[in-house]
């Protein structure tokens, strides 16, 4: 399974900046609009302290994390959505994205022009959140013009589709994003081949000064109040302290963010704040070829799980090995665990957890 998110923003609010940090693809950073042409793609290791332990308890041959990939999507400007700037290009890449990083510029530097002209997080916010929803009260005029003559004419599920659409329509027109449409679970089904661009998780990004990494300022306490409401993720980083960290060794990056007073890197906050947004849980495979991390959606059944490794895996599942992490930490084997009646076979309806350590069986 891979995870997909895309940093947007406005020109020069420090997403290309982000990305290189973020990133082991470089995208090019500049003081001027557009910088960023093309989208680039870049591949984030997912942090996880359970890998190194796993690696020294089993002492592989190769360790894999999982990974995620960022894409540095065009500059956003005012009018986007009829085309102005790079607007069309920008949301098709987006369209395909499993979650939205946006980037909020959160302090003040002269050097640093504005395109908009002074620095104001909450109207850069609101440029791009409408031209989102405009583009997405486009795509639902489109889908209720082709269901009208079928729900006129009694066809239940044109009907009840058509009604579903007209809630997600009002709540765009009243200028709020679709992620927050008052609708059931099941409702959402009725949208998800629109790929609706607001209705899609997103974390937003306050860059701000070294001064305010820790504690916020003026402008995060703007962004915090504002989206009190919208159960939305908000994450402080400071561009240009992660780029630094980014040139340092571990050891050396664990010196540095203790001297900053800071647990752990930006990257790895956001990273974590990625999976919780959307429900990303990860299990491990342990044996002397390879330890490796493996992503999957928290409440995955084991066939599912199964298949995220190989489709072979999910269609001839027989069974599952599964051994809870501190239980492989505590009795150091899978030989161990199987002798103190620590690896449990489990079948079809299990349900995966977190940190899991598995061995499928399988026949095809």
């Amino acid at each position: 399974m891979s995870l997909q998110c895309g940093i947007v923003g406005l020109p020069n609010v420090g997403k290309s900046t982000l990305f290189n940090c973020l990133s082991t693809a470089k995208a090019t950073a500049a003081n001027f609009p557009f910088c960023t042409i093309e989208p680039n793609i870049g591949v984030i290791t997912v942090p996880d302290e359970r890998l190194f332990t796993l690696e020294e308890i089993v002492k592989p041959e190769r360790v894999l994390p999982t990974t995620i990939e960022i894409v540095d999507i065009a500059g956003l400007v005012k009018g986007a959505s009829k085309g102005e700037g790079l607007g069309n290009q920008f949301l098709g890449n987006i369209r395909n994205t499993d979650a939205i990083l946006h980037v909020l510029r959160c302090f003040d530097d002269g050097n640093v022009i504005h395109v908009d002209g002074s620095v104001n997080p909450l109207r850069d916010k609101d440029i791009i959140d409408t031209e989102l929803q405009i583009k997405d009260i486009e795509s639902i005029d489109s889908k209720l013009a082709k269901l009208s003559r079928s729900a006129q004419a009694g066809d239940a599920a044109a009907k009840k589709t058509f009604e579903i659409l007209k809630i997600y329509k009002a709540h765009l027109d009243s200028g709020q994003n679709a992620r927050s449409a008052p609708v059931e679970e099941v409702d959402k089904e009725a949208i998800k081949d629109l790929q609706l661009l607001t209705a899609k998780p997103v974390m937003y990004v306050c860059n701000v000064d070294e001064q305010s990494v820790i504690t916020g300022n003026n402008y995060t306490k703007q962004v915090e109040e504002a989206l009190k409401n919208e159960n939305a993720e908000i994450l402080l980083i400071c561009a240009k302290i992660e780029s630094e960290i980014a040139e340092l060794d571990r050891e050396d990056q664990i010196m540095f963010l203790d001297e900053l007073g800071l647990k752990e890197s930006g990257v790895g906050r956001l990273i974590k704040s990625a999976y919780h947004l959307l429900d990303y849980a990860t299990y491990f495979t342990a044996g002397k070829k390879e330890v490796r991390a493996w992503t999957i959606t928290k409440g995955m059944k084991a066939p599912q799980a199964a298949g995220v490794i190989h489709s072979d895996f999910e269609k001839g599942f027989i069974r599952a090995e599964v051994i809870h992490y501190q239980d492989f930490v505590h009795y150091k084997s899978e030989a161990a665990c199987r002798d103190n009646g620590k690896l449990n076979v489990e079948g079809k309806d299990y349900v995966v957890q977190d940190g899991d350590v598995m061995h499928f069986r399988f026949n095809v």
